[in-house]
């Protein structure tokens, strides 16, 4: 039992002093970043798959 309170009090003292947290600006500038990322990677993989669907509608004809 001594060693999980003792776990308990390491993490939450790294938590509260070693960690860096982020302010709200880089905060908010990650989540645009990731926003946008994710946004150009939808399209691209949007875009594949309309060029794979007409590939296939291509060589087999209008089956689907």
């Amino acid at each position: 039992m001594k060693k999980i309170i003792t776990y308990i009090k390491e993490s939450y003292n790294e938590l509260v002093y070693k960690v860096s947290w982020p302010t709200r600006a880089e905060l908010s500038n990650s989540a645009v970043v990731v926003l946008v990322a994710s946004l150009i990677m939808s399209a691209i993989v949007f875009v594949i798959d309309l060029g794979f669907e007409n590939m296939i509608k291509l060589f087999y004809g209008n089956f689907f």
